[in-house]
């Protein structure tokens, strides 16, 4: 009896070259999902958040093309309006609905390489956090209608990851936590060595660094992007908690614990201590408040403030890691309400 053949392993994006960059590697745009009035994440308070995007949009104008989702031509005459008094000639609209507004969750991940095609999109799945808002399905087609309008090679891999709950320095290190990518309402059927296998095969990256936990308030499960930060191939910013009576203080220590036990490139990681901010507490929930959840953009770096006496400490310490960025601070104590902040909404298209 002959043996039996087997199938060839299907092309991955890391077998074909491509890597995902680190967030301060050139960009030729920003992408944004803009929230809808009739949507969950701003119950009550649309109206004051949407100044808070304008700012968004016009602290990205001399950066970078920002890309702006929205369902119909209605969807974008009215975003025109919130934007008519700021900088927009750099804005570009897609019709491409979604259900909510957190693209860095739900968005493309873009990977790219040396020869054409040089981009590339990796479209995980997404559930919407372990099913907690249904429904997500716009938000989980908005990779591949993003394809489509650009042309690109898509990668879909089988198994649920948030752009969040990653942190990559671009040379082949990625960050991520063992409260969000082993929780059983993402990949259930999937270890943990499933899992950095599956993250190697598609973002070109060799090496995967675990935290533990993230921080209270957060309903992702503990995405990274609000605790831990590359801000260099082995430069990290952590969040640390200096009140040893408050809820973050031993997960964040175990973190920083985790941390020193680490190399990149044979390297131990520099660690830079990020401070948080106070605690805020609204409608009796505790609010995910952190700097850390800043996006690095070409020319500027949107970091969150939130009238808290570390805000200046906050801003020194990202101008000292981005001497030739502008470090534009904005206050998130409205848009922390919906439980994200800047980095949560944006996702970077690479140059190419």
């Amino acid at each position: 009896m002959a043996p039996s053949k087997k199938s060839p392993a299907p092309d991955t994006p890391t077998s074909l070259g491509y890597r995902m960059p680190a967030e301060w590697e050139p960009h030729e745009a920003t992408w944004l999902s803009w929230p809808k009035k009739d949507g969950i994440s701003f119950p009550g308070t649309y109206e004051k958040i949407m100044p808070v995007f304008a700012k968004i949009v016009d602290s990205l104008a001399e950066s970078e093309e920002v890309r702006i989702n929205v369902a119909d031509q209605a969807a974008e005459d009215f975003v025109r309006s919130v934007i008519k008094d700021v900088r927009h000639n750099h804005v570009r609209f897609f019709h491409i609905p979604t259900n909510e507004p957190w693209c860095r969750d739900h968005g493309p991940i873009f990977v790219v390489r040396d020869k054409a095609p040089k981009l590339a999109i990796v479209d995980w799945g997404y559930n919407a956090w372990g099913f907690k808002y249904p429904p997500f399905d716009l938000d989980d087609d908005v990779p591949i209608r993003i394809s489509e309008r650009l042309n690109l090679p898509i990668y879909s891999p089988d198994m649920i990851l948030e752009g969040g709950s990653i942190d990559v320095n671009g040379e082949g290190a990625l960050l991520t936590t063992t409260s969000c990518l082993l929780n059983p309402n993402r990949n259930p059927e999937m270890n943990q060595s499933q899992i950095e296998s599956m993250l190697k095969a598609n973002l070109g990256v060799k090496q995967i660094l675990w935290l533990g936990d993230g921080i209270e308030g957060d309903d992702t499960d503990g995405h990274i992007d609000d605790i831990c930060r590359f801000i260099g191939p082995q430069h990290v910013v952590l969040t640390l908690e200096e009140d040893y009576e408050d809820e973050n203080y031993m997960a964040l220590q175990d973190n920083l614990s985790r941390l020193t036990e680490q190399k990149v490139g044979g390297k131990s990681l520099k660690v830079t201590r990020l401070p948080m901010p106070s605690k805020l507490v609204r409608d009796g929930m505790r609010l995910p408040a952190s700097f850390a959840n800043f996006y690095i953009a070409n020319k500027a770096v949107l970091v969150p403030s939130f009238s808290d006496p570390n805000d200046k400490l906050v801003k020194c310490i990202l101008q000292s890691a981005f001497p030739d960025r502008e470090i534009v601070q904005i206050d998130c104590r409205e848009l922390i309400w919906g439980l994200g902040a800047f980095h949560c909404l944006t996702q970077q298209q690479p140059a190419v």
